[in-house]
């Protein structure tokens, strides 16, 4: 199942973008690019995710309420930040031996995150998992954090 993977990039604050702008960005791939894979299991939809950036870092929120820490897998391999998660259930009523009902539930999604190297220290990278939302921690790397204004001395 194709679906569509996400470039960690930083928010144009300007309201109204162009329209070209927005169509060259949406086109060239910095918005989404569609031939990877971001899905979700049989009847299930891909999670909230929200992306926010301060000064030191990028954060990433996924919405994933019912699930537990273990039912995660975040990676970082090759510019690309893979956050999945698959849990499986079975539920069987069983009476004098014979099962009278059983029932299967299975849950997976996997979302897909392009982050360069040049942003993010990799190796820094922490994640953690509190009321129903995974958050993902994403260092900036010195040279993309924001340096204090200079005053130049005038001779």
């Amino acid at each position: 199942m194709e679906g569509l993977v996400m470039t960690l990039a930083r928010y144009n604050q300007n309201r109204f973008p162009s329209v070209p702008s927005f169509f060259n960005d949406f086109f060239n791939g910095n918005l989404m690019d569609w031939g990877m894979s971001n899905f979700a299991g049989t009847r299930e939809t891909l999670p909230a995710v929200n992306v926010s950036e301060n000064e030191n870092e990028f954060t990433v929120e996924v919405a994933a309420p019912g699930l537990e820490r273990r039912d995660f897998n975040v990676d970082y391999q090759n510019g690309k930040l893979t956050i999945s998660s698959e849990k499986k259930e079975e539920h069987k009523d069983e009476k004098e031996g014979k099962v009278t009902r059983r029932e299967f539930n299975y849950q997976s999604f996997q979302r897909v995150f392009n982050v360069s190297e040049e942003l993010v220290k990799v190796d820094d990278i922490s994640a953690k998992y509190k009321d129903g939302i995974l958050t993902i921690s994403l260092p900036k790397t010195e040279e993309v954090k924001p340096k204090p204004a200079r005053n130049i001395r005038i001779s």
